[in-house]
Formats: structure tokens, C-alpha cells, sequence
């Protein structure tokens, strides 16, 4: 065991290096500020860590304030991983996309390793936080720090401790959500456990990091595939002429065995539309097929076809067709009140029906102008949201719900609204998509 590292931590005084600075890295990286540790934030964007050295937030949840507060406090934002031979601690919090045949693509976490393997020291521990499959850690972190030389769980350290951050949601933060931890030696545990003991409520050891990678992974299908169930039975309802949100809203009195789930325009964010394939992918590779896993991903892919469906039913009642169509998309969001576009389905709505020859507008609280993807590529400025507007536009669609939209002026001035949220259940124009 490495006292002297146990030692810094214990006392504060180990000092923090967070690579990756995006929706979990820079929380991370806040809370380790604030409970007076030196942080040193790494990220290969320049236009973040200029704003962030300039006390400016890219993230809508995180203030400008608390950027110039943890930056008074020490918070060192930089491009420049030399600096990881000063630190203590090497937390990645990387990326882990799909690539085009569903495969895990660990390309960022490979080059992640490569920027900084030349800067690695004695003593420090290194902690993926990143959601990948299990054995990631030790087939890919595990071999890749032994061929520098170094002795796992004697002279250098390895745990992983996935995230659990949910941006947007007021009632948990990083400090109150509880960390499962783990690491690839007993004393590679031992030190990730003590680590984040100083800067969470609770921490959840676990007897191995391909234990930590599958709890984060069924987390996520659980959700996956309970999200599939729901939007099928959307479909099923709605052609039964009854209101899933009514079914849901009455299922949910039951207090034992029940947790509400809610449909949508398929699935966004990082994790759900993501993670359960990681598993997939593994299965395979032993021979397994995850067949409960893959229907669920089958149906929540085919939810924005659904939503194109209803939109060209609600223009037919109009004698018109998507084509020249004038559409608004009421919110680019993957969920409500947050200003993450990751993997969200509006823009998969845009992309469809911008191939079918419609002039798209749309509106959002936290959105000028599409922000460039992996996949897609939109010059189309938002709008705001004016009885002119909605006057003007032949359909509504109501793609995520943020709750400053004004819903009654939506419902008044709106010809016929397409809504994937059920906001508007009791209004006459409403299609339920």
C-alpha cells in the first residue's frame, strides 16, 4: 500500500488531474474545488478552456459564478498534459460513442492514454469514469500501464468508478449520488474508495472493476428497456383510443413494484441510446446474443419514424404534405431543461424531414443555432416563439418539453400540434405522437 498517496488524500493535499471537462468531468472537477483540493482540468478543446480560464460556463446548469469561483480557488484549465507529471490523481472522463455498426469506440479513451503515458509517474493512481464494457479496465487500462513499467497495486494504481451524473436534475448532485467504486488490486480499491470518501456522501465498493463497468451498464438498460416497453405501449394505446399518461399517471398510486416510465421521440443523451449496446457488442464476443437488450434499442430507434408518421397524418388533414411544408420543432434537447443535444432525437427529426423537402424552424431556451454533431450538420438559426410564428408554421412538434415554453400560446396559436410529451392531452388540435 502507498501511504504517502493514501496520506495526500487524506490530508487534502493530493492534487486532482480531470481529463475531459464536459457534462461529468467538469462537476468533477467542482467538487473536488470545493472541498479544497488542487484541481487541474484537462481538455484537448481550445475554445473550453478558454472560456473556462476566462471564468465563462458552456454548460447552462454550472454558472458563470461558480467557474470564477473555482478558478479563484485554484482550478487550473489547460491543454497542456506535461502537467500530468505534477498530479496525484488521473481521473478520465472521455467520451465512449458508438461507431457506425454499433460497436464500442474507445478511440477517445486510446488517445487519452497515448497524450499522457509519457508524463505517468510513480505513485499516482489513474480512475476511469467513463461507461464502457466490462473488462475494459483490465484488458485495455490494465496491460497498457504494464507495458510501461509499472507495478499494479505496488508503484501505480488503477480503479474505475463510473458516473452517475444526471445534468439538469435538482434534487442530486455529486456530492449526494452514491459512487460505486472499485479498483484492480485490493490497494488500488483501498485509494479510490478514500479519494471519493472526500468528496461524496457515499461510496459503494464492489469486488472488481468489471463489476463497477456492468453495474453501470444494467443501470442504463434498465432504463433502455424500460423506456422500449412504454413507447410500445404508447402505440398500442393510442390505437386502443386510450391515453398512456392516464395508464401511467393511475399505475402509479401502486406503492410496491411499479416505477414509471415515460414515451417520447426515442431516446437521447449519452448513456441510454449508448451504453446497452456496449453490452451487446460484449456478449457477442463470448458467444451470446442479448436479445431483450437489441428489441429494445429496435423499437426506441424506430420511435422518430412514428413521430414522421403522425406528422404527415396531421398535414393530411390540411390537404398537404411534408414537402414545403412550413414545421416547428419546439425543443433540440435530449430531455427537458437542459442544454445537451446528445444523441437527441429532434435532430434525427430534423434530418428526416428535411430530406422530405420541409422548411424546419425551431425554437429553444438554450439553443441559437444547431450546434455541429458526429452526424449531422444544420445552418438553421432558432426562433423565437411568437404567436406570428406559430400562425405561420403548417405543424407544431413538440419534441421536448422545457418547461419555459409557454404552453397556453402554443395551444392557442398553434394550427395542429404534434406532441411527443403529452403536454397537450385535452386540446382539440393535438396529435399524440
Amino acid at each position: 500500500m502507498n501511504k504517502s498517496l493514501l496520506n495526500k488524500i487524506n490530508n487534502g493535499q493530493a492534487r486532482i488531474g480531470i481529463i475531459g471537462l464536459g457534462y461529468v468531468g467538469l462537476p468533477l472537477a467542482r467538487r473536488f474545488t470545493e472541498q479544497r483540493f488542487n484541481v487541474v482540468g484537462f481538455d484537448i478543446d481550445d475554445l473550453k478552456v478558454k472560456y473556462l480560464n476566462e471564468g465563462k460556463s458552456y454548460i447552462n446548469h454550472i454558472s458563470n459564478d461558480v467557474i470564477k469561483e473555482i478558478i479563484s480557488n485554484g482550478f487550473q484549465p489547460t491543454k497542456n498534459f506535461d502537467l500530468i507529471s505534477d498530479v496525484d490523481v488521473i481521473i478520465i472522463c472521455v467520451p465512449t460513442p458508438l461507431g457506425i455498426h454499433n460497436e464500442p469506440d474507445l478511440s477517445y479513451l486510446f488517445s487519452t492514454l497515448e497524450s499522457i503515458k509519457n508524463y505517468l509517474q510513480k505513485n499516482q493512481i489513474l480512475i476511469l469514469e467513463s461507461t464502457t464494457y466490462p473488462g475494459t479496465t483490465e484488458e485495455e487500462i490494465v496491460p497498457f500501464i504494464k507495458k510501461l513499467g509499472f507495478n499494479i497495486g505496488h508503484n501505480f494504481f488503477i480503479g474505475y468508478s463510473p458516473e452517475r451524473e444526471d445534468p439538469g436534475n435538482k434534487n442530486f448532485s455529486t456530492k449526494t449520488i452514491p459512487k460505486i467504486v472499485s479498483g484492480y488490486t485490493n490497494e488500488c480499491l483501498t485509494i479510490t474508495k478514500k479519494l471519493y470518501d472526500k468528496v461524496v456522501d457515499s461510496t459503494v465498493s464492489v469486488s472488481s472493476t468489471k463489476v463497477a463497468e456492468m453495474t453501470k451498464i444494467m443501470e442504463n438498460i434498465h432504463r433502455a428497456v424500460n423506456i422500449g416497453l412504454v413507447n410500445e405501449l404508447k402505440i398500442v394505446a393510442e390505437k386502443m383510443g386510450i391515453d398512456i399518461y392516464e395508464v401511467i399517471q393511475a399505475a402509479s398510486t401502486k406503492p410496491f413494484g411499479f416505477t414509471p416510465y415515460y414515451p417520447g421521440p426515442g431516446l437521447g443523451g449519452h448513456c441510454i441510446p449508448i451504453d446497452p449496446f456496449y453490452l451487446t457488442w460484449k456478449a457477442k464476443e463470448i458467444g451470446l446474443n442479448t436479445r431483450f437488450i437489441e428489441l429494445a434499442g429496435e423499437i426506441n430507434r424506430s420511435m422518430p419514424a412514428y413521430v414522421i408518421d403522425k406528422i404527415n397524418e396531421a398535414l393530411n388533414g390540411f390537404d398537404k404534405s411534408i414537402s414545403g411544408s412550413k414545421i416547428l420543432i419546439l425543443g433540440l434537447s435530449y430531455k427537458k431543461n437542459v442544454d445537451d443535444l446528445r444523441e437527441s432525437p429532434s435532430l434525427e427529426l430534423i434530418n428526416i424531414l428535411k430530406q422530405k423537402g420541409a422548411q424546419i424552424n425551431y425554437c429553444d431556451p438554450f439553443f441559437e443555432s444547431i450546434p455541429l454533431t458526429r452526424k449531422f450538420v444544420f445552418k438553421i438559426k432558432g426562433k423565437k416563439l411568437t404567436k406570428s410564428l406559430l400562425n405561420d408554421s403548417d405543424v407544431v412538434v413538440l419534441a421536448t418539453d422545457h418547461d419555459s415554453f409557454d404552453y397556453d400560446l402554443i395551444a392557442k396559436e398553434s394550427k395542429i400540434i404534434v406532441d411527443t410529451r403529452g403536454k397537450f392531452r385535452n386540446s382539440k388540435k393535438t396529435i399524440r405522437a
